[in-house]
């Protein structure tokens, strides 16, 4: 009788276990959590979030703080100095701190062009972040970095050059006599082209070669 008891709860039961396992298999489970954007993830280490432009497609970050940024194209910003943003940024991400930085140069002279090795800020906190480039280290206003800006596709030309240094543009002589010397920092010694920043014309993009 105990055993006719017995197998009449589990049949009765049965039927409740396989309803449960099947609402538990079928029942949705929860989304991963979604990335963080490159944007969101800057001030987590201390970082100005305008430290990149707009046109970030993707970005990886390894355990070590290793990271890879991939942008659109690469473009141009004018913050204190014009900087220029390569499609491909690498670096070590630390608090405070972006080093062995690849792909980011800045723009001194108006025609050259320098790599900046080094980007970081005080801590905690103050008004300024600083620009290594070789053993030179620039502080710059931390303010120009906290938006977001877009990018330009190209470098200042040799005319808006001049507008910047209040220089009259249209005098033809003076454009004539600037573009010449320029010039010179191209020039082939036993067949070997050395140079940058050559300028060909007045609305040549000045950059690198």
């Amino acid at each position: 009788m105990a055993s006719y008891s017995k197998l009449h709860c589990f049949f009765l039961l049965f039927p409740l276990f396989t309803l449960c396992s099947c609402a538990l298999l079928l029942s949705p489970t929860a989304p991963p959590a979604p990335k963080p954007t490159v944007y969101d993830l800057l001030p987590k280490y201390g970082l100005p979030s305008g430290l990149l432009p707009d046109s970030v497609l993707d970005y990886t970050l390894s355990e070590d703080g290793e990271f890879e940024v991939t942008l659109e194209k690469p473009c141009y910003i004018d913050f204190d100095y014009l900087v220029y943003y390569d499609k491909k940024i690498t670096g070590k991400l630390n608090l405070g701190s972006i080093t062995d930085l690849k792909g980011i140069q800045v723009q001194r002279f108006y025609f050259l062009w320098f790599d900046v090795d080094e980007i970081r800020v005080d801590l905690p906190p103050s008004d300024s972040i600083y620009f290594t480039v070789g053993i030179i280290n620039k502080k710059l206003d931390v303010d120009q970095f906290l938006t977001v800006r877009s990018c330009k596709d190209k470098a200042l030309t040799l005319r808006e050059v001049l507008q910047l240094s209040d220089i009259k543009y249209t005098c033809h002589l003076c454009m004539h006599i600037l573009v010449n010397k320029l010039r010179f920092l191209a020039y082939e010694d036993d067949g070997l082209k050395i140079g940058f920043g050559v300028i060909t014309s007045a609305d040549s993009v000045i950059h690198q070669v």
